[in-house]
């Protein structure tokens, strides 16, 4: 995807509250804002036409991150709704600046991002399958371009819904070199992304804690076992999926089943380890 400039404005000054974005030579237009700022973006003469919504926010009674995505010919009223749901934290909106988007357009917008919304896996869908809204095979390429759009700005105006683990916005992978780590015969497969750290499908863990694993470590754990991210198979657990992790370490704490320094226990394949590689490229 080629570079892009991105104007942002922030309404008060302050880039977690009320903000917009925009893309040089894009017809489009994003607000943003957490939930405490609802009133004041409800009140943005934008959302009297039609556009996209994506909530964002997590689970009261799993935690796990969820959203829900919908479109309204009318986005003040649809959004207006959505007050008495506790479960959202964040709104992101996407219209157009010249108010070209129809019903057509957005129905199949929101299509269009349910679908990569699932394929990304990062939160659970409030919402199923959008009707996709038929259109004419030009106005459909339009509406992919306006998506590419949408894949830029989101995560600059802070959700990675629809990134892919291990993948930029852009589409392009951002994953370095594999890097492995090994305990008791078991391997897991990992590498630095741009996000953190991530671990690869088919990755091996730890059938059981240490005793002094703290209690947020076996949290995380559990949750991963409940979603089915990691599954029991022979004394161990196995990677379903690709889990992104905020860091080595943490991601190798799953994998050793304690606290770990993932500095030292990432390694190449020739045994140099994450740390090294990072004093290497320090000194380069």
């Amino acid at each position: 995807m080629p570079g892009a400039t991105i104007r942002l404005y922030l309404v008060f000054g302050d880039p977690r509250r009320l903000r917009t974005a925009e893309i040089g030579n894009w017809s489009g237009k994003a607000v943003a804002a957490p939930r405490s700022d609802l009133d004041a973006f409800l009140e943005r003469p934008e959302l009297g036409q039609s556009g996209v919504y994506i909530l964002v926010g997590r689970d009261p009674d799993t935690d796990h991150p969820v959203a829900y995505i919908g479109e309204a010919e009318v986005l003040k009223s649809r959004i207006a709704h959505h007050k008495s749901k506790d479960y959202w934290n964040s709104i992101f909106v996407f219209l157009s600046k010249d108010e070209n988007l129809t019903k057509a357009h957005v129905r199949y917008l929101e299509y269009r991002l349910l679908q990569d919304a699932q394929i990304a896996g990062r939160v659970k869908l409030l919402n199923g399958h959008g009707g996709g809204g038929l259109l004419p095979e030009p106005d459909r390429d339009d509406m992919e371009l306006f998506l590419q759009k949408v894949h830029q700005l989101l995560p600059v105006l802070g959700s990675e819904l629809l990134t892919k683990v291990g993948e930029s916005s852009g589409g392009a992978s951002g994953v370095q070199a594999k890097l492995y780590c090994s305990i008791k015969g078991l391997t897991a497969i990992g590498a630095r992304t741009p996000e953190g750290f991530i671990v690869f499908k088919g990755s091996q863990a730890v059938g059981k804690l240490r005793p002094s694993a703290p209690t947020r470590l076996a949290q995380v754990r559990d949750a991963l076992i409940a979603d089915g991210t990691l599954v029991a198979e022979d004394g161990f657990f196995r990677f379903t999926k690709d889990v992104a992790f905020s860091s080595p370490s943490s991601a190798g704490s799953i994998v050793r089943g304690g606290n770990t320094n993932g500095l030292l226990n990432w390694r190449t394949a020739e045994g140099k380890t994450l740390g090294e590689i990072e004093a290497e490229e320090a000194a380069s």
